[in-house]
């Protein structure tokens, strides 16, 4: 299964491994999945940075080469998701997750978030719970 991280997961994933919920690492552990992340979540980090947000204090850069050297798929960003966006009901407010599920949608991976507002929406996307 290709999985596609939100943005919350990857920063805890590559620098804080510790406050993943419970199943997270067992699911990225897991050689029979494909681990994808997205330039979105980068972007995201950029601006959260620049906005002087704490829960976002890795550097975008570092992160996006110890994911490519870690063996994951980057994501970029197409238009089919972005035009996919207008067909989520508005559930949510971040624009990030919603370009992440939109994503997810149209690639057909399983989104995994620890946000729960973001798993009301139908579709591929799991909340796992801290």
């Amino acid at each position: 299964m290709r999985l596609l991280l939100d943005t919350h997961l990857l920063v805890w994933a590559m620098g804080e491994p510790e406050r993943l919920p419970a199943g997270c690492a067992a699911m990225l552990e897991d050689p029979s999945n494909s681990l994808v992340f997205s330039v979105a979540s980068l972007w995201e980090l950029v601006i959260k940075q620049a906005l002087g947000r704490p829960d976002f204090n890795l550097e975008p850069s570092l992160l996006r080469q110890a994911l490519l050297t870690g063996g994951w798929q980057e994501l970029p960003i197409e238009a089919s998701h972005a035009l996919a966006v207008r067909q989520l009901p508005p559930l949510h407010r971040d624009p990030f997750d919603r370009l992440l599920l939109a994503q997810a949608q149209v690639e057909g991976m399983l989104l995994l978030t620890a946000d729960s507002q973001l798993s009301r929406y139908p579709g591929p996307v799991r909340y796992l719970a801290g």
